[in-house]
């Protein structure tokens, strides 16, 4: 059987030289894809917080987040010790009316922070990242120049940036090429 505990190596180095942003990579975490509508009260109560329905929308309770990635699926972040625990108490609530797959091992995130970090996103990300179109709490799947990620502003000035591993260092030379073209 999987350990479900084993701690993840980051596909990112440990400290990331930025001119106009902030960029550090995200601690280790439990992600896992919840499928299906029928289950979503039920999910939330298991997962510790409520799960959004309304599109583009996240909440969070906690170290626990809900992201709605589409119209029956939802990204969920949590402290990566909890990842047993929540597959476990998710799984039984939701029963056979829903799907529930850890893909903790597939992704990593970066923070991206900074006066700067629309701007810098901006350059590969073709939505209007404005605070007033985008604002914080506002996460959606969409593209870095190539790469398929979830953007999720977490503060005026800051984003997360969910992205699989193995994209993780064409996202970072590609944040690294908008930095240095950012003025």
């Amino acid at each position: 059987m999987l350990d479900l505990t084993q701690s993840r190596l980051s596909s990112l180095p440990a400290t990331l030289a930025m001119r106009n942003i902030s960029l550090t990579p995200a601690p280790a975490a439990s992600r896992f894809i919840l499928r299906g509508t029928e289950t979503v009260a039920t999910a939330g109560a298991a997962f510790g917080t409520g799960i959004p329905t309304k599109p583009l929308t996240s909440t969070t309770t906690g170290g626990k987040s809900a992201l709605w990635l589409g119209p029956d699926e939802w990204l969920l972040l949590a402290p990566e010790a909890d990842t047993a625990a929540i597959h476990e108490a998710v799984s039984s609530a939701i029963g056979q009316t829903g799907a529930l797959v850890d893909v903790s091992h597939r992704q990593t995130a970066l923070i991206i922070s900074g006066p700067k970090a629309t701007a810098v996103l901006n350059a590969g990300v073709p939505l209007d990242l404005s605070l007033k179109a985008f604002p914080v709490g506002m996460a959606t799947r969409t593209i870095f120049e190539k790469a398929e990620i979830v953007l999720w502003r977490t503060g005026e000035q800051e984003f997360r940036v969910e992205v699989w591993r193995s994209f993780a260092p064409y996202v970072l030379a590609m944040l690294q090429a908008a930095d240095r073209d950012v003025s």
